[in-house]
């Protein structure tokens, strides 16, 4: 009937909590297509892991982290980092796989699916195999991309990095099916606050001292208490804020140090953005999104720790392009510190090699490509 309201697209994302990256990249998609193609579609995030699939595999979010911290995790993801052993591992576990895929599908009808994780893009066009629904990734790893998240059944593979792309060309992904578009990142860092002397203001942050911008995700993870004591100790002319996350025994502890320099401690916060955009410098492990915001909001980096095999290449992207520095231990991170302070040049330098990397138009450009994929115009 002319003139009538078009049914809404149905597209679900499929990712699992293990790490938070993959939830944020779906999360700022979403909110990307909600902005430029309002009432259009239908999008269902879904954990397949959790919601799908069997034991053990649904307790993947329990289990990464336990690997992470077993330093076995490096080694299970290059064990299994090669096409031949990448496609050997999919047979094997397909079997215990497919009802789960099947059933996701049966019960989530959709347009599109969008997959944000490595660990169904193999699986899922096995089972496709008699469904029309088309399947595009969108891969949240920056560099040090794993085998799992090619398959060259997806219509499209959606990279944040030209060695991301070339990468995937040799896993076998068509050329003609990749796109480098850059990390999904929040609707909010496209709208960083010009003037951050109100929000340093409200936190009471010196207006007169460089700020250092401490933070481990929202768990507060990673070496932060022996980072931000190394650079109290060093005494050095900043402000330091930490954002613990929902560590609170980090925050508690760090609240009985004797601060010898102006340091503000915080818990969980959805103001990142906001925090970022106040700060000089930023002092964190090298998660992609993260990096990816820090690009945006023209921060340079102080790199502490490191995810074995997948954020390896983080670290060399970040410091080949002189956007900032590695710094494995705590002194380090503070002899960092002390030379930007002590070589403005330098600082500055590290801060607009930052923001040329800044792509803080990737998730709308996602949403585009999902909107031109399924037909449907602005």
């Amino acid at each position: 009937m002319d003139g009538a309201t078009p049914a809404k697209k149905r597209i679900i994302f499929l990712i699992s909590d293990t790490g938070g990256g993959h939830r944020s990249a779906a999360t700022a998609i979403v909110e990307a297509a909600n902005v430029l193609y309002p009432g259009r579609f239908d999008c269902k995030i879904i954990d397949f892991l959790r919601d799908y699939y069997p034991f053990p595999f649904r307790y993947a979010p329990e289990i990464y982290p336990s690997l992470e911290k077993l330093g076995a995790w490096g080694p299970t993801f290059k064990m299994l980092d090669g096409k031949g052993r990448a496609v050997a591992a999919v047979q094997l576990t397909y079997p215990l796989m497919r009802n789960g895929i099947r059933r996701l599908l049966e019960e989530n009808p959709s347009d599109l699916i969008v997959s944000v994780h490595p660990l169904v893009n193999s699986t899922l066009p096995k089972a496709m195999r008699h469904k029309p629904e088309p399947f595009i990734t969108v891969v949240t790893d920056m560099v040090s991309v794993h085998a799992l998240w090619y398959d060259r059944h997806a219509d499209l593979v959606v990279v944040p990095t030209e060695l991301a792309k070339q990468r995937a060309l040799r896993f076998g992904v068509p050329e003609g099916n990749l796109r480098v578009v850059g990390l999904p990142v929040a609707e909010a860092f496209r709208h960083l606050p010009a003037d951050s002397a109100p929000f340093r203001a409200d936190h009471g942050w010196d207006p007169d001292l460089p700020v250092a911008l401490l933070v481990g995700g929202g768990d507060g993870m990673g070496p932060l208490r022996r980072v931000a004591k190394a650079i109290n100790k060093r005494q050095l002319p900043l402000t330091l804020a930490v954002v613990c996350g929902r560590n609170a025994e980090l925050k508690a502890d760090l609240e009985a140090v004797d601060w010898k320099i102006p340091t503000h401690l915080y818990g969980f916060t959805d103001q990142m953005p906001q925090f970022m955009a106040a700060s000089d410098i930023l002092i964190t492990k090298a998660g992609p999104g993260t990096i990816s915001e820090a690009f945006i909001a023209k921060l340079p980096l102080v790199l502490f720790s490191r995810v074995p095999g997948q954020e390896d290449g983080n670290v060399d992207y970040v410091c080949d392009h002189g956007a900032g520095v590695w710094a494995p231990h705590p002194g380090d991170v503070a002899d960092a510190l002390e030379d930007w302070l002590a070589n403005p040049a330098k600082l500055a330098a590290a801060r607009n090699a930052s923001a040329a990397l800044a792509r803080p138009d990737s998730s709308r450009q996602i949403a585009a490509i999902i909107a031109a994929h399924l037909g449907v115009r602005d």
